[in-house]
């Protein structure tokens, strides 16, 4: 079975791996202290110099933690995921301030936790709604830096979003795309499976047969995420984060 992504469990769970502080998105003195604050360590790290006054487009930004990121570096931020409860919660984030929720930790044995907007952030720059992106709006424009993150293998058909995203790319701007490439039937048929033309391996060059036309690649690294289920039980996986550069 797909994740359900309206599901409140779900959300609660991203809650913590977007907004969580360090000791209770890994309680143990030991583990993958690397894979912590993956939405704010891709834009430190993936984004390039740019503008001030540079609109960035997060393309599936889940409960929000990337915007506010990319809040910090540019004037305008437009946030889209596919999931209205994600949506719900990240604009409640950014108009209260805050947002109570449950962590698991045992059984049906929860505590609550509030996420806070983070640090030195411009809520008022950014603006969340649903979207599809599969089915972005050409009235969005176009921006100096799109993220899209940990989204292409939970789309039908990937290779629908990859060939529209130099749309919304203004020359000279920059893509930042992060994918597991964890390809499964539940949400993407074996027919639209992304398959690399130059290397059977996927990844990277997977993606130049996609958005080479348009973009230069620029920057690889792999870089872990880690989401906490409940206490002792967590997803540690490393994606493969690629920066591209609009011709």
């Amino acid at each position: 079975m797909p994740q359900d992504y309206e599901a409140p469990a779900l959300r609660d769970q991203y809650l913590l791996f977007h907004y969580g502080e360090a000791d209770m998105a890994l309680p143990f003195a030991f583990g993958p202290e690397a894979a912590l604050d993956f939405p704010e360590r891709v834009v430190a790290e993936m984004v390039a110099d740019h503008a001030p006054d540079a609109r960035a487009l997060d393309i599936g930004c889940a409960v929000g933690r990337s915007a506010f990121a990319l809040s910090r570096r540019c004037a305008e931020v437009v946030a889209i995921d596919y999931s209205a409860s994600f949506i719900e919660a990240a604009e409640r984030i950014r108009s209260e301030g805050t947002l109570a929720y449950t962590a698991a930790d045992e059984g049906a044995i929860t505590r609550t936790l509030t996420a806070h907007v983070p640090a030195h952030a411009h809520p008022d720059r950014i603006r969340f709604a649903v979207g599809d992106a599969m089915a972005l709006d050409a009235g969005l424009g176009t921006f100096d830096v799109v993220l899209l993150l940990n989204v292409i293998c939970r789309l039908p058909e990937p290779a629908v979003c990859l060939n529209r995203l130099h749309e919304f790319v203004a020359p000279g701007g920059q893509l930042i795309v992060s994918s597991p490439y964890t390809w499964l039937e539940e949400y993407t048929p074996p027919v639209h499976w992304l398959r690399s033309t130059r290397e059977s391996r996927g990844g990277a060059p997977t993606l130049h047969d996609f958005l080479g036309a348009h973009f230069t690649l620029e920057e690889t690294r792999d870089m872990p995420f880690l989401i906490r289920e409940h206490r002792r039980k967590y997803q540690w996986c490393v994606p493969e984060v690629t920066r591209w550069r609009r011709r």
